[in-house]
């Protein structure tokens, strides 16, 4: 029987969202394998016996004891978000190690963990993304230039991260020093973006050897000022499956989907969020390389919408090895 690590925690903000998906990826995968979730937290990574039981990771090959007996695992699905299991350093430590795993190899998790050079590359093949500035920590900048180049409002967000930690939407000028130092507090880099009014889509997909799955487009409607955290995970938005748009831009965004897919050079799971702008253009917002997985996520939402079964799909992406 093949034993998988679901690869959970991380040191970013996003700790607790990840173990939540650790326990809908637990509740996804087929029970003939025999799957394990693992925490990690800096240099403290324990892996889950049973309800009452735990052992410690061997990190020299991602081992751990049971029963007086040395069990290696066969494959890790990596559903952390954050450092360091979505921006290529764990990425980095399983292919040292041998052992397979599910998401994005270490070129295509660190640049997309960075959304500013992510959507600078992709700029360069014809994706639409809002203009932008970079801005880095102990680095001066000009706050009036920012204003007259990206315009009000605009997004203020870290470049690194996601669950919309440390995102402010800033509609005047004095609130923009504030919003910089409330993103810094969750990454090296501030990325500030214009803002473009219109509907928040979301796209999942993923490719095998044999098979390309680009599921159904999902509609954001939050009712908060933007998709925040609240309106993430307190049921604070409408989340419509498929969205409410025309065929030919559901195609579009899902073509998109599929170029960005091989651009990056993705593997497993990953979804790319978009904006459709009020004259019908699709702009990209970012890509998400492990996304979120509880029953309530949307990478779920879009399989059930699909008519494809959960655990279908996690045997695609386990036995996917290359």
């Amino acid at each position: 029987m093949k034993k998988v690590a679901i690869v959970s925690g991380g040191d970013s903000s996003e700790y607790e969202v990840s173990l939540k998906s650790a326990k809908g990826i637990m509740s996804f995968i087929p029970d003939d394998y025999e799957k394990y979730i693992v925490t990690i937290t800096g240099k403290n990574w324990i892996v889950q016996i049973s309800e009452t039981q735990t052992a410690t990771i061997d990190k020299n090959d991602f081992s751990f004891i049971k029963d007086d007996k040395k069990i290696k695992f066969d494959f890790a699905y990596i559903t952390i978000h954050g450092t360091p299991g979505e921006n290529g350093i764990l990425q980095g430590y399983f292919n040292l190690i041998g052992i397979p795993f599910s998401c994005c190899d270490v070129l295509a998790s660190a640049l997309t963990f960075n959304k500013y050079f992510c959507n600078q590359f992709l700029k360069n093949f014809n994706i639409n993304v809002a203009n932008s500035v970079v801005l880095r920590r102990n680095k001066p900048f000009n706050e009036q230039d920012i204003i007259e180049n990206l315009k009000l409002p605009m997004f203020v967000k870290p470049t690194a991260g996601g669950s919309s930690f440390g995102i402010t939407k800033v509609k005047e000028q004095h609130r923009l020093t504030e919003a910089i130092d409330k993103a810094f507090t969750e990454a090296d880099e501030v990325v500030i973006e214009s803002f473009i009014e219109g509907t928040e889509v979301t796209c999942g997909m993923y490719k095998t050897r044999t098979k390309a799955v680009i599921l159904p487009v999902t509609e954001v409607v939050s009712k908060n000022e933007f998709f925040d955290f609240d309106a993430k995970y307190k049921n604070q938005s409408d989340e419509i499956t498929p969205a409410r748009i025309s065929d030919a831009l559901t195609k579009e965004i899902q073509q998109t989907t599929s170029k960005i897919y091989d651009l990056i050079n993705a593997r497993g799971i990953i979804r790319v969020d978009y904006i459709i702008d009020k004259s019908g253009k699709i702009v990209l917002l970012e890509v998400n390389t492990t996304p979120g997985m509880t029953p309530q996520s949307f990478i779920p939402q879009q399989i059930r919408a699909a008519n494809l079964d959960m655990a279908d799909v996690m045997r695609d992406i386990i036995e996917d090895v290359r």
